[in-house]
């Protein structure tokens, strides 16, 4: 692929899921802007196509890929495409995230915990297995995947949603240990309390303007992923980051 934009992240691939709406969006619309090439999976078409008018607006390409984080074999075949096209991935961002409900540890449906398991968890692991291979031919793959306090923190009523993110946690940081020798870097993403569509579900009365905006992320996230970077099996906090910015300028 070649690419003449100018950017920080010219000429550079990310595949990113979760992508039409929040901070997959916002992300997607910042990476287009420093010159990547955005792959956006999502399962909505019509979001996905209002996110790729906002990447064009600010000229930047994007490769639309209407799917089921839940698919697998699906991922697979997004994993082959991408390497016919491109030959490697650059940056991976694993964004997508459901919440499911919050309830009693013995009152939770089976079909909603076993879907969160399978958003969270099992799908990060598909995109890990299938792209892990593209990635290495990157000169500098980085691989970000998004997590939550809730994961380090007991609270009742939280325990899908949770141990889904904790599960995340162990199996990226293991992830990052196993590559620590290699140009690839793999780290975790915590946003914090940000104006999303899952926050307004988690905290429906929770005031917005006390809310991050997803867009205030993107330095961060850009930063992880640059080839200069040399982070890995870190736990990130983003809206200390935020913070930091703010107090700075």
């Amino acid at each position: 692929m070649t690419d003449d934009k100018i950017g920080r992240l010219a000429g550079r691939v990310a595949l990113i899921t979760g992508a039409s709406r929040g901070l997959g969006a916002a992300t997607a619309v910042a990476y287009a802007a420093e010159g990547a090439h955005c792959v956006l999976v999502a399962r909505t078409v019509g979001g996905l196509e209002e996110v790729d008018d906002r990447i064009k607006a600010v000229g930047g390409s994007a490769t639309l890929v209407p799917l089921d984080v839940t698919d697998g074999p699906g991922i697979d075949r997004l994993g082959l495409a991408l390497y016919e096209r491109f030959g490697r991935l650059d940056i991976l961002l694993g964004n997508a995230g459901v919440l499911g409900t919050l309830s009693p540890m013995g009152h939770f449906e089976p079909k909603i915990f076993e879907q969160v398991m399978a958003v969270n968890v099992t799908a990060n692991w598909r995109f890990i297995r299938s792209m892990d291979p593209l990635l290495r031919r990157s000169d500098a793959g980085r691989a970000i995947f998004v997590t939550s306090g809730a994961s380090r923190h007991i609270q009742p009523y939280w325990g899908a949603y949770a141990a889904s993110k904790a599960a995340l946690d162990m199996m990226v940081g293991i992830y990052a240990a196993e590559v620590a020798h290699t140009p690839l870097k793999v780290n975790l993403f915590n946003p914090g309390p940000t104006r999303t569509f899952m926050r307004r579900e988690a905290f429906p009365g929770e005031d917005e303007s006390l809310q991050i905006p997803p867009e205030a992320h993107a330095e961060s996230l850009i930063q992880l992923a640059l080839p200069a970077c040399t982070l890995n099996g870190e736990w990130i906090a983003g809206d200390e980051a935020v913070r930091h910015r703010s107090s700075v300028n």
